[in-house]
């Protein structure tokens, strides 16, 4: 696992927030709400899957205020709808009693574990690492939800590893690699999992590399 934490019933649980960011004046980068939840559960979901789990339920924290509220549940089904997955009951919080200069929401996810691998594996890197406004202006070049989870499903992917503000270098360490690879800024932070470390089983890399195409890469 990455940063899941194992409950002792067996159950994952997850969590991403972010602050500064959204459409209030005050924010450090301007975008709508439901573009900030859906990273939010971007990563959360994602370090299911790390866990070799999926979400069962979701927890929205929103400091943001009332009116973000809606915003918010419409990324967080926005994720699940990109990969044809019934989003789960949504619940959780607004902070309605003092307003703030700026918005701030977190997304937690309790999970239960799907499935486990011991194949052998190759690590490959998928997206490029993108920080703060770059996410939006660079879309086309972030790890893609709903090929990540069609590799899964037919076996392509066997591990899923997000990156986050330490770089491609900060996760290869943790996963005990070099880190080699050719033409990427491995140290540059992947905000909200721009870049995603995913490991194939050596008998499907040919497939893996048609299925994703590009901006995927061996880590040597």
């Amino acid at each position: 696992m990455r940063n899941a934490v194992l409950l002792p019933n067996g159950l994952v649980l997850t969590t991403d927030n972010s602050a500064g960011i959204g459409e209030k004046v005050d924010d450090i980068v301007r975008v709508e709400d439901e573009i900030v939840a859906y990273f939010a559960a971007r990563v959360a979901l994602l370090e299911q899957w790390s866990a070799e789990a999926h979400p069962i339920s979701v927890i929205v924290h929103n400091f943001t205020g009332n009116k973000s509220w809606d915003k918010y549940v419409a990324g967080i089904e926005k994720a699940f709808q990109e990969i044809e997955w019934p989003c789960p009951t949504i619940t959780g919080s607004t902070e309605s009693n003092m307003e703030t200069m700026q918005s701030a929401m977190a997304v937690t996810m309790i999970g239960e574990k799907r499935w486990t691998s011991e194949l052998e594996i190759t690590w490959f890197v998928y997206g490029k690492p993108c920080v703060g406004q770059e996410v939006v202006d660079h879309a086309d070049k972030i790890a893609d939800l709903k090929k990540i989870w069609n590799a899964m499903e037919r076996g392509f992917v066997k591990r899923v590893w997000p990156v986050g503000s330490n770089g491609i270098a900060g996760e290869c360490v943790r996963l005990g690699l070099r880190g080699e690879i050719t033409g990427w800024d491995i140290t540059k932070s992947a905000g909200p999992a721009t870049s995603v470390l995913l490991g194939v089983p050596s008998e499907q890399i040919k497939d893996a590399k048609n299925h994703f195409e590009k901006y995927f890469e061996e880590i040597r």
